[in-house]
């Protein structure tokens, strides 16, 4: 109280509080600033701690159905239990994801990089874009397995649909916006077509190319994980699904959980890979 006093100026030998000072020193020990100094810059890790006090309030509650949500601890063991099933249920996830998003990404960038610098390719293709882009992939999924000879391949075809469009719609936007000085300067140099699109389009449009890339993963696992729960006999989205059939909640809660991490996890290193390639870009 004395060190509060003193901090305060009131126990200064001039006797006269200075209203700055003092005003600053009040908010030093303001408790709703203290507050804010502490939590500042761990918003995230305090939000991730009240979800789980949540989770396990409605856990320990007894309502009807509190039976879906097994406490955080029974999910824990579930998953330490299960890690080796999820291992390898993430390399069967991977082995059908990983081929049919590089392809979208591949054929999105490229022809994206044709439309958008091409008029006649632009005005050719745009409306079946705008015709197909918005339509769910989702609803492929039971026609791909039913008309692909495995479900491989079918889960593939989703994926690749699915990452496709973000990709090519990004990628045509940032083709399409080239300042007009680049295309000049191009012009000036001589460049050919593939040096003009491979030199100058490609590079200026990689922020627009990445934010496709990073929406189209994040849509490939969604798919991938859909069309897992129609027929697949292995895989992250079959593991979650075996479990909700046989109503072990904790294991599937746990599947749940592990997918969110390696979703999280391939994102990271997606924007890790984007940050060291955009170096010019802050």
């Amino acid at each position: 109280m004395i060190t509060i006093i003193s901090d305060l100026g009131i126990g200064e030998k001039t006797g006269v509080l200075k209203p700055t000072s003092l005003v600053q020193r009040i908010q030093k020990y303001c408790p709703v600033a203290f507050l804010r100094k502490i939590l500042q810059g761990r918003e995230g890790v305090i939000f991730l701690l009240a979800l789980l006090l949540l989770w396990q309030g409605l856990s320990l509650a007894r309502f009807k159905g509190g039976y879906l949500f097994p406490t955080p601890w029974v999910t824990l063991k579930a998953l330490w239990s299960s890690f080796p099933e999820l291992l390898t249920g993430t390399g069967s996830s991977f082995l059908v994801l990983v081929p049919g998003y590089l392809l979208a990404v591949g054929t999105g960038i490229v022809w994206g990089l044709l439309v958008g610098t091409t008029p006649t390719l632009n005005r050719m293709f745009s409306p079946f874009a705008r015709f197909a882009s918005p339509v769910p992939p989702t609803i492929y999924v039971p026609y791909a397995i039913a008309l692909l000879p495995t479900f491989r391949t079918a889960a593939g075809f989703v994926v690749f649909i699915g990452a496709f469009w973000p990709v090519f719609l990004n990628t045509v936007s940032g083709a399409s916006s080239i300042p007009q000085r680049y295309r000049d300067s191009a012009q000036i140099l001589g460049l050919k077509r593939w040096e003009y699109l491979a030199r100058i389009v490609f590079p200026a449009a990689l922020p627009h190319i990445f934010s496709g890339i990073s929406v189209g993963l994040v849509f490939a696992f969604i798919l991938l994980t859909v069309a897992e729960l129609f027929g697949a006999n292995a895989g992250l989205g079959r593991f979650i699904q075996l479990y909700a059939d046989y109503a072990d909640y904790p294991r599937m809660v746990a599947g749940i959980l592990y997918t969110g991490v390696v979703v999280l996890i391939a994102t990271e290193v997606l924007e890790r890979i984007k940050h060291r390639a955009l170096f010019w870009v802050k």
